[in-house]
C-alpha cells in the first residue's frame, strides 16, 4: 500500500518546479550556517563517506550542490586500463543490464521502455544500438555524483530530451511505465574502437540539474528536444578511459548502451550488486 500512494503521489506532485526550487536552494552560497547543517544532517542520514572526498569538511563546500559533486582523493577509484576492459562510469548499484531486445529495454519486472525515446525519438540515432547490450545503474544519495568514461571515446552528439522527474528507486522502476525514457535526460553519443557508445543521463526528482564537463549545465529550456552535434569540432572532444564526462546535481540514473556484439558484461554483475567506478565492468569485442 506505502508503495502505490509513494508512486501516486509523484502523479500529481510539481515535479518540474519542485525540482528547480530545490536545485536553486542546492547552488546557494549565502547562508553558510544553513548549508553547514544540511549538509551535515545529509552525512548522517545517508551515511556518506567523507574520508574518501578530497576535502573531507563540510564547512569548506561553498554550496550544498558543491559537496555533493565532490571530488575523490586520487587513487580512490583505480581505472582498469586492460585494453578490451570496459569498466563502471559510476559508483552506484546495477539496476538491470542485458541484451536490448528489438527496440525493447528491460526495466523491471513487468516494465520496459522504448530505446529510440530513450535517445531522443530518432530512429536513425537508436538503430545502431539494437539488439545491443545496456546497464542501468543508480547512483543513491550517498554515492560520488561523477561519471566518467567506460571506454576512450570521441564525442559525437549530445541530445537534451524534455520530460518528467519521477523518482528513480526501484519502486518506481517497477510501477511507472516507461520510467527512463520519460524523465528528462541527456543522451551522449560517443565513437569509441568498439563502435558508438550511448551513455545517457536521466534525471530525477529533486535532481537540480545535469552537468557535462564540455557545455556545463545542460539545461535549454526550450520544452523540446534539443541536439548538438560534434563530428566536426576541431580540435575533437575526446576523452580516454576513466576520465570525467559529467555530474549529477542532486543525482540519478545512468544507462549504458552498446551496439550488438560491440560488448560483453562480466558474468557476475547482475541487479543490486554494487559497482565503482574504473573497475572492470565487461569487455569488448575490438
Amino acid at each position: 500500500m506505502f508503495d502505490k500512494l509513494f508512486v501516486l503521489s509523484q502523479y500529481v506532485t510539481p515535479q518540474l518546479a519542485l525540482s528547480r526550487l530545490a536545485g536553486r536552494l542546492a547552488d546557494n552560497d549565502r547562508s553558510p550556517a544553513l548549508k553547514n547543517r544540511v549538509i551535515r544532517w545529509f552525512i548522517g542520514r545517508y551515511g556518506v563517506n567523507m574520508s574518501e572526498a578530497l576535502e573531507s569538511e563540510p564547512e569548506a563546500y561553498p554550496s550544498f550542490n558543491a559537496f555533493f559533486t565532490r571530488a575523490l582523493k586520487p587513487g580512490l577509484r583505480p581505472v582498469d586500463s586492460g585494453s578490451s576492459v570496459l569498466v563502471s562510469p559510476v559508483d552506484g548499484a546495477i539496476s538491470q543490464l542485458g541484451r536490448v531486445t528489438g527496440d525493447r529495454v528491460f526495466q523491471a519486472k513487468g516494465q520496459s521502455f522504448s530505446l529510440t525515446e530513450l535517445l531522443g525519438g530518432d530512429d536513425a540515432r537508436a538503430e545502431a544500438f539494437t539488439e545491443g547490450e545496456f546497464a542501468t545503474i543508480y547512483l543513491s544519495p550517498k554515492d560520488y555524483h561523477r561519471i566518467h568514461m567506460p571506454l576512450a571515446g570521441r564525442l559525437r552528439e549530445m541530445v537534451y530530451v524534455p520530460g518528467k522527474l519521477f523518482s528513480v528507486n526501484p519502486v518506481t522502476a517497477e510501477n511507472v511505465p516507461n520510467l527512463f525514457a520519460r524523465n528528462e535526460r541527456v543522451a551522449c553519443i560517443f565513437d569509441t574502437d568498439a563502435g558508438p557508445m550511448a551513455l545517457v543521463l536521466v534525471g530525477a526528482m529533486i535532481v537540480g540539474s545535469v552537468e557535462t564537463t564540455w557545455g556545463g549545465v545542460v539545461a535549454p529550456g526550450t520544452g523540446l528536444v534539443t541536439s548538438t552535434r560534434y563530428d566536426d569540432d576541431q580540435p575533437a572532444i575526446q576523452f580516454e578511459k576513466g576520465e570525467e564526462m559529467g555530474r549529477f546535481r542532486l543525482g540519478s540514473t545512468v544507462v549504458l548502451v552498446m551496439p550488438k556484439g560491440a560488448a560483453a558484461w562480466n558474468d557476475d554483475e547482475a541487479p543490486g550488486k554494487t559497482v565503482r567506478m574504473g573497475e572492470a565492468f565487461g569487455t569488448t569485442g575490438s
